[in-house]
């Protein structure tokens, strides 16, 4: 016979290929699994959602996928810390430079995610875990005064805003500048909080100009919600009975050793023909 002849041609249920229904629900595990971590780290600490989940994440993905999914649960618990403490008003006065710098710097570098240097954002990434986490083992003394916090803040703000557009991550330079600025411990956290809320908002506003919001990020989205928020319970109830300085300690290690296998990976991968 021709040919060109379709009398034998059958239409047949797509069904997946190999093993990609189960890529699907092994992701799913990794999300939840990755939350819930996340969310301890930010109950025991008051810090640490984004940094911890766009770290792991990034291991499968890359880094605006990542974030594209930490966003709403970031906002959501960076509110809540936001509002649990009576220095807000103080905190608004005092680190509105810092803000401000934090969100231009955001805006400006929008794009980075997801432009022609995007590849690169998982070593960039990997490396600010690392140097994070060895200025905490470190416990550097930083120290800035009342009188200069305003103007080197803005800077600080600005510095962190261009990074965490290309990477998803607030704490360089940020987290030595809230040391060097001594607060006591509830004003710091409930700063923090102000400090995130502001930073995920802007991002979320450089994600959705990218299109990386969209329909197919609400079911992880709710996996990571309600983990994020289960993990910070536990992390809340188990603070007052753990040696916070040890946890801690694990904690900045553990943030090194995914930092350099992040980079390592990415690097590899780039020098691949």
């Amino acid at each position: 016979m021709a040919e060109g002849l379709f009398n034998k041609l059958q239409i047949v249920p797509i069904r997946p290929i190999g093993q990609s229904g189960g890529m699907s629900e092994s992701l799913l595990l990794f999300i939840t699994a990755a939350f819930l971590l996340a969310g301890f780290v930010k109950g025991a600490l008051g810090l640490g959602l984004p940094t911890v989940s766009v770290g792991l994440l990034a291991v499968t993905m890359p880094p605006a996928h990542a974030l594209a999914l930490v966003i709403v649960p970031a906002i959501l618990t960076n509110i809540w810390q936001t509002f649990v403490g009576p220095y807000l008003r103080d905190i608004m006065r005092r680190l509105w430079p810092l803000l401000l710098g934090l969100a231009v710097g955001i805006r400006l570098n929008a794009g980075s995610m997801t432009g022609p240097y995007a590849r690169y954002s998982t070593i960039v990434l990997g490396v600010l875990l690392m140097i994070y986490a060895v200025i905490g083992l470190r416990k550097f003394v930083f120290s800035v005064a009342r009188r200069d916090e305003k103007w080197i803040g803005a800077i600080i703000g600005l510095i962190t805003g261009v990074i965490s557009a290309a990477t998803g991550v607030q704490v360089i330079p940020s987290m030595p500048y809230f040391q060097a600025i001594g607060m006591e411990r509830d004003e710091l956290v409930q700063a923090l909080g102000v400090f995130f809320t502001v930073a995920t908002v802007a991002l979320a506003f450089n994600l959705s100009s990218a299109g990386l919001l969209d329909e197919s990020t609400t079911w992880p989205g709710v996996i990571a919600l309600a983990c994020s928020f289960t993990g910070m319970a536990v992390g809340q109830a188990v603070r007052s009975r753990m040696q916070p300085d040890v946890f801690r300690h694990w904690f900045l290690i553990a943030m090194i050793l995914l930092g350099i296998y992040l980079s390592g990976s990415a690097i590899y991968n780039l020098a691949r023909p």
